[in-house]
């Protein structure tokens, strides 16, 4: 199953809204908080009518997200085209067998990563932002400096612990010896994993998303990359995409520890050896993490698990490529999500929901729209995207399929898991992840046995289907905010236009034997439909606060690069 969070990446930003602040101009500088001054210019524009509060507070904050989801949203592309490529090559160059063994050598660290964080980078997510608002300085110098830490201590010991357990897992549970020499460097990747973690959360607590994507995809990707193509030609196969991995880890740690470093503020630089710990709300917050870390893991690799236990790492590698490819489905939620977490938590301390719910609601419409042209270029052309990874790959297309209509439904809820998250009500979350953990569990040593991949897609996609619906309930008890409206209305000939061109030419004899160029093609057209059909049916004001932001971003860009070349 494809996460719901990511990966933060799971990266939360900044927020500028009219020029982007100078390298190194920050907090630590001196300067005031940007959250600070974009509050006041609302002041200054607004009337004291509740009404003219709402309209400009809602501007300012539909500026930050439509500006800085622009970043996160080119890093995700980046990542998507190269990352695709790159899975193509690693399976036809490795086959599915060692795919098979890297996958179950993720399920092994994934489930110790249950336990390794302990919470605490979801903490910096949010606690970062509010203590740096809040000029907090003795509680942030404590959450960076023991957090960092406490996951560095903890992390080596269960990097210990994976060299005792895991050759037992790998020979007796999964069957599968030669795993065993390739765990110490899932042990580098695990350490590395959770402190990078970390400091990239600190670094979107303090409104750095822009930065936070280049570092951990404009440069992390690239540099794994380089590396495994380099040692794979030389014939170190799968040990060479592990030290790619560890090499890049390295990198993106430094860097992200740089930036922090520069960022945060020169009195919280230093360690504090009288004070150990991280305070009562962080650690009572992290325990909620903990929680929803378990359930979390064992929703994304109980399938993959089943599959290594009844099926092999074959089939494992197999299903491995298609969970990759679902996961590229969701780049505009995580793009939005990136951003918008630390503003539900700015907007509900503000006690602003009217302004939460008219942004979630236009968030949720435009990522939904978004989402549909690009899953139904990957439903109607499943065999053939498969095809692309090698002949033995093709078989897992029905996989591709159901797993896709799971995340149309993720994309269709919107960022309901962080709404809960970010506004105080994360044990309601925590219940449904650990109901829809059950189900995950049941659903995989029942269905896998009788269909394989195809049954662990089945289980996923329920699973996601599930909690979503769940997770929307909540919000919906626990906040009184849907996403939905009448002007969801409008998307329809939208959607239904895009959708027709695709499946038209996905059926026509037009680039019949060429059927990833008639993918490609689909892919343009479904998208240049879907946006000449929504500005003929007209766009509403949020909506075009929207499309105005990203123009203004483009004209920006053009403007500085002309400049640049006179």
């Amino acid at each position: 199953m494809v996460k719901q969070f990511k990966r933060g990446q799971v990266a939360i930003g900044d927020f500028l809204i009219s020029e982007e602040m100078p390298d190194g101009q920050s907090l630590a500088d001196g300067i005031a908080n940007p959250v600070f001054s974009e509050q006041h210019l609302d002041a200054a524009i607004s009337t004291s009518e509740p009404a003219e509060k709402v309209r400009a507070s809602f501007r300012t904050e539909m500026g930050r997200i439509s500006r800085q989801s622009g970043i996160a949203f080119a890093g995700t592309i980046f990542t998507a085209v190269i990352g695709y490529a790159f899975k193509i090559y690693l399976a036809r160059f490795l086959g599915a067998d060692a795919l098979g063994l890297y996958a179950l050598g993720i399920t092994i660290t994934s489930f110790l990563g249950m336990l390794n964080t302990l919470g605490i980078p979801q903490s910096a997510l949010r606690f970062v932002a509010q203590y740096s608002a809040c000029r907090k300085i003795s509680e942030l110098r404590a959450l960076l400096w023991n957090g960092f830490w406490i996951l560095l201590a903890t992390n080596l010991i269960f990097a210990g612990v994976l060299l005792k357990v895991g050759p037992w897992i790998a020979i007796r549970f999964y069957h599968a010896p030669q795993l065993v020499r390739y765990l110490p460097f899932f042990a580098v990747i695990m350490l590395m994993s959770a402190l990078n973690l970390f400091c990239g959360n600190v670094l979107t607590g303090y409104r750095e998303a822009g930065r936070r994507t280049i570092i951990s995809k404009f440069i992390s990707s690239p540099a794994t990359i380089a590396v495994t193509v380099l040692l794979v030609t030389l014939g170190y196969g799968l040990k060479g995409y592990l030290i790619g991995q560890v090499f890049s880890a390295c990198c993106v740690l430094g860097l992200l520890i740089q930036w922090v470093w520069r960022l945060t503020p020169p009195e919280a630089r230093s360690p504090n050896l009288s004070r150990l710990g991280m305070g009562h709300a962080v650690w009572s917050f992290s325990v909620a993490m903990f929680g929803f870390g378990m359930m979390q893991c064992f929703m994304m690799q109980t399938d993959r698990v089943a599959l290594g236990v009844y099926r092999g790492a074959h089939d494992v590698g197999i299903y491995a490529v298609v969970a990759s490819i679902v996961a590229y489905e969701t780049i505009f939620l995580q793009s939005v999500n990136q951003i918008f977490a630390p503003v539900i938590a700015d907007i509900n301390t503000r006690g602003e929901r009217e302004v939460l719910g008219r942004l979630f609601q236009t968030l949720t419409k435009w990522i939904l729209g978004l989402t549909f042209p690009l899953a139904i270029v990957v439903m109607c052309y499943a065999p053939a995207i498969m095809r692309i990874f090698g002949h033995e790959f093709e078989s897992g297309w029905p996989a591709l399929v159901i797993l896709t209509l799971g995340q149309l439904v993720n994309c269709g809820v919107g960022s309901v898991g962080f709404l809960l998250l970010m506004s105080g009500y994360e044990r309601r979350l925590i219940r449904v992840q650990a109901l829809m953990a059950i189900v995950m569990v049941v659903l995989c040593f029942k269905l896998v046995p009788l269909w394989g991949a195809l049954g662990a897609a089945t289980a996923a996609a329920i699973t996601n289907v599930g909690m979503n619906l769940l997770n929307l309930f909540e919000v919906r008890r626990a906040l009184k905010l849907s996403p939905y409206n009448w002007s969801y209305l409008k998307l329809a000939p939208s959607v239904g236009s895009a959708g027709l061109i695709v499946f038209l030419l996905s059926r026509s004899s037009f680039l019949a034997k060429e059927q990833l160029a008639s993918a490609v093609l689909a892919l343009v057209l479904a998208y240049i439909t879907f946006c000449i059909v929504s500005l003929w049916m007209g766009l509403d004001t949020d909506d075009r606060l929207i499309t105005d932001a990203v123009v203004s971003r483009v004209r920006g860009m053009f403007l500085k690069n002309r400049s640049a070349d006179s």
